[in-house]
């Protein structure tokens, strides 16, 4: 059997007993991670036995230290009862989360005794203040944890139930020969076999007269870190090479735009509720841009207010150009693609973006201001709504979803318009919407095919993939989960 030479000092050490890693590592003059290392690596080959015996150690969490400080809230308001007599709840000098549970403690531990009242429920004192078994717990454990076998049973029964202590766990470990360990002759041991090749052992040629030890499959082997790419940057080249497969091509777009471009060019009225402050970031500086295709504001202003020469009727109000040229962070990539499609109206146009958008929205679990949008549009004479299904059952089949369905939805500047969800586990999620482009939309810029255009939400189809269930996850820097998602 080959044993490094880490492994020949350990079983040295042990020859003399079981001894523990701080031990062994003392005893063998190895750093305590090579002692654990070698450790394991001769418990694989059957030579050393590792026990370990784990301790749960209680003691006060923060509540708990509050209390130890200051006196249990029933300790507290017995001692305020004795001093000025009986009292209702509400009169009782504590805080409103101590008053939704102090009755019952005073009552169990004899403090005082009610009595209903029209005024609402008396406290009478009972004159009874003898300490319980908490009080003193509660003090030793905010000073310092105390293990579970030597702490008192009866204190520890009454502060469990209050949530105000936490638990940790300490597990000791020995190692020991195991009777192979024991008979294991060392005499015979070459000391000197090399577990690894250096640039250094090369270039001396020292290697050429030394043996190497024998490489096993079979051992355990501690993890190594290493640098690696965002589990979020991973996912999203992935969406990229499945869009380019599918014969797409990638644009990009500014995060700073103009209303006319995010919302008039997609018929969003100027007064539809995503324009307000609350749901869209205005810029102060600059405040507006200054848009110079005339003639495009033009045709715009006119299907707004009376649908120009489509068959459209607008939206029967006036246009205001001021409004149209402030200035926001856009809230959607399909700014990039509308602004992509008034220089490029010949067909046949297949491209896709994934891009950051800016809302105004509440931060949780499955809400950001700032997130990614993955954007798309197929522009064909012979597009169709059916085209429009496949091509994305097809991304998400090849996103590893294979149930995929649709349903009716409404937007803005869609119509037919319908929402994608994929089935996950025994759920069914929805993950964005998606449509054909309405007249409106295409008519100022000379399109006259059909656009098939579709917007995904990048985070939410991370969280499924991943496996989290808060999206604020994927921005935290989480180092453990860093290194459990490579």
């Amino acid at each position: 059997m080959d044993l490094s030479s880490n492994e020949i000092k350990i079983l040295k050490a042990l020859q003399g007993g079981t001894l523990s890693p701080s031990e062994a590592s003392l005893s063998s003059g190895l750093g305590e991670k090579e002692t654990m290392s070698a450790a394991f690596w001769l418990k694989s080959k059957g030579l050393v036995k590792i026990s370990e015996k784990s301790t749960i150690f209680y003691l006060a969490n923060n509540e708990g230290q509050k209390y130890a400080e200051e006196g249990l809230p029933e300790r507290r308001a017995a001692e305020w009862l004795n001093q000025f007599g009986e009292s209702l709840i509400e009169d009782l000098p504590l805080d409103e989360g101590e008053k939704k549970v102090v009755i019952g403690w005073l009552k169990r531990k004899n403090y005082v005794d009610l009595e209903k009242t029209e005024d609402g429920l008396k406290l009478i004192p009972t004159g009874n203040l003898n300490e319980t078994p908490d009080e003193p717990l509660l003090v030793l454990l905010n000073r310092r944890p105390i293990s579970e076998k030597k702490i008192d049973k009866e204190g520890l029964a009454l502060l469990k139930g209050r949530q105000l202590l936490e638990t940790k766990e300490e597990t000791t470990r020995k190692f020991s020969l195991t009777p192979d360990g024991q008979n294991f002759d060392l005499n015979g041991i070459d000391d000197n076999l090399i577990g690894e090749l250096t640039p250094e052992m090369i270039q001396s040629g020292v290697w050429k007269d030394k043996t190497f030890q024998r490489y096993r499959l079979d051992t355990h082997v501690e993890p190594t870190d290493h640098a690696t790419l965002h589990p979020l940057t991973r996912f999203t080249e992935e969406i990229r090479s499945i869009f380019l497969q599918m014969g797409f091509t990638e644009i990009e777009g500014d995060y700073v735009e103009s209303a006319f471009w995010n919302m008039d060019a997609l018929f969003i009225p100027q007064d539809h509720p995503a324009r307000e402050l609350q749901d869209t970031f205005y810029l102060s500086e600059p405040a507006s841009f200054v848009i110079n295709d005339e003639e495009t504001m033009d045709r715009v202003k006119a299907i707004h207010e009376d649908g120009g020469e489509t068959e459209s009727i607008g939206w029967g109000s006036d246009w205001s150009r001021e409004v149209a040229q402030q200035a926001l962070l856009r809230t959607h990539t399909t700014v990039g693609t509308i602004r992509y499609l008034s220089e490029h109206s010949e067909p046949p146009i297949r491209v896709f973006s994934v891009g950051r958008v800016f809302r105004r929205e509440a931060l949780d679990a499955t809400h950001l201001p700032e997130f990614t949008q993955v954007e798309g549009i197929i522009v064909e004479p012979e597009a169709n709504f059916g085209m429009l299904i496949g091509v994305l059952k097809e991304f998400y089949r090849r996103m590893g979803f294979p149930d995929v369905r649709v349903r009716p939805a409404y937007f803005p500047y869609t119509e037919p318009s319908m929402e994608v969800e994929v089935k996950f586990g025994d759920r069914w999620l929805e993950l964005g919407g998606s449509g054909i482009f309405r007249p409106e939309v295409t008519a100022p810029f000379g399109i006259d095919c059909p656009v098939l255009a579709w917007g995904l939400g990048l985070e939410r189809l991370a969280m499924l993939r991943l496996g989290i269930k808060d999206i604020r996850m994927l921005y935290q820097s989480d180092l453990q989960w860093l290194k459990e998602t490579i």
